[in-house]
């Protein structure tokens, strides 16, 4: 189940693992997982501290980056059932 509050994105799936390198080595913001990582999307699973300074760090990485909203992610997750 997705949660409103996780921070949710879209990126080269080449980079996930460069993105899950960078947030583990900054393990208060969470913990990233795929929903589909051969298209590069993926969740951060924040908290309401966290979630801003989540958004901003991605929105920061040399990599495009789209932020997709809760039920955008949903989306890709009931298209992978």
């Amino acid at each position: 189940m997705l949660e409103p509050e996780w921070v949710y994105f879209r990126i080269p799936p080449q980079e996930m693992t460069y993105l899950t390198r960078i947030l583990e080595g900054c393990e208060y913001l969470g913990v990233v997982t795929a929903i589909d990582g051969k298209v590069g999307v993926g969740f951060v699973r924040t908290t309401a501290d966290t979630a801003a300074e989540t958004r901003d760090l991605l929105l920061s990485l040399p990599f495009p980056v789209v932020l997709l909203s809760h039920e955008e992610a949903r989306r890709w997750q009931i298209g992978k059932e």
